[in-house]
């Protein structure tokens, strides 16, 4: 197998890759070609079919498929220039070797969250947290598995409880340093600001919108989801459920990144730079482990409007 990961400029590639991406274009000269996103566990690539003829075969976006190419650069990113394709057939390829994934043990990470929800003092907010993430075994099983981005932060299986984890522990930390900060309130904000992604992503390795992540958006759904829940449990205060549901729909922290309210509560300011920092981070952390630009500067990074730099010298 030779991984998207180990790819090098000048290299002629005869391998299997999973077609996360098809789209039909044209040149400046209206001549039409296709760009594909192609994806393995290490990463993804893009590639360009600027001739189509026989050895191009019928394909479509979501298949396995074999290609034979070669490896350009094009804006200082490597890129696949294919020269023949076909789809897979049963048996010539391993899947695992096409889904990505944490490289942290996932019934560990779960455990963690299982471990924060005991910690929960307040029953109404433990009983609402169990319900969603415990007492469901199909969302617990989506909660572990999902990732947190089609494209951008941990954009694998089991990105989504890592980046959860990952606010969480920020949230946690910071929690006792200020005042008027309820430590509950706060941590079920942290567990459930993303739990909508669950019906947002389909399962790896796809891992594209639903129709109702491009309709209605993991916000929206993740506050259905604890309105759901909250209607199951006996007295649960209603003021109670406003701030765990601002806490939802304030996590993106301004109208621009698609939060219909801007936080006003102590925990939803708290919970909105723990998952900026988490977020911001690991783009350079992913950024450092896949840029192969030599010397400590990577590529121009179009997320984040920059160039980054290492810091090891």
């Amino acid at each position: 197998m030779r991984y998207i990961e180990d790819f090098k400029e000048n290299e002629h590639i005869i391998e299997h890759y999973l077609c996360k991406q098809k789209q039909s274009l044209k040149t400046r000269s209206g001549k039409t070609y296709l760009s594909l996103r192609l994806m393995d566990k290490t990463g993804t690539v893009d590639a360009k079919i600027w001739e189509m003829h026989n050895d191009i075969q019928s394909f479509e976006e979501g298949d396995m498929i074999k290609i034979d190419g070669n490896i350009v650069t094009f804006q200082n990113e490597l890129q696949l220039k294919v020269n023949k394709l076909r789809k897979s057939r049963e048996g010539e390829y391993i899947a695992n070797n096409y889904i990505p994934m944490t490289d942290k043990d996932i019934e560990s990470l779960y455990a963690e969250v299982q471990a924060i929800i005991k910690s929960i003092t307040h029953p109404h907010i433990r009983q609402l947290l169990e319900n969603i993430l415990v007492n469901d075994k199909d969302q617990a099983e989506a909660y572990k598995s999902r990732s947190a981005a089609k494209y951008m932060h941990h954009a694998y299986m089991g990105g989504l409880i890592e980046h959860t984890l990952a606010v969480a522990s920020i949230c946690e930390f910071m929690s006792s340093r200020y005042k008027h900060i309820n430590r509950d309130i706060l941590m079920a904000g942290a567990l459930l600001h993303d739990v909508g992604k669950i019906y947002e992503l389909s399962k790896m390795p796809i891992n594209d919108y639903t129709d109702d992540g491009q309709m209605l958006g993991h916000i929206v759904i993740g506050c259905e989801m604890v309105s759901a829940q909250v209607a199951q449990i006996d007295g649960f205060p209603h003021e109670l459920a406003s701030m765990i549901k601002h806490l939802i729909i304030s996590h993106h922290g301004e109208y621009e990144y698609g939060s219909p309210k801007l936080p006003c509560t102590a925990e939803a300011i708290l919970l909105h730079y723990a998952d900026n920092m988490d977020a911001k981070l690991k783009t350079f952390e992913e950024t450092f482990d896949n840029d192969k630009t030599p010397g400590p500067w990577t590529g121009y990074n179009k997320a984040l409007n920059r160039y980054l730099r290492r810091s090891d010298f």
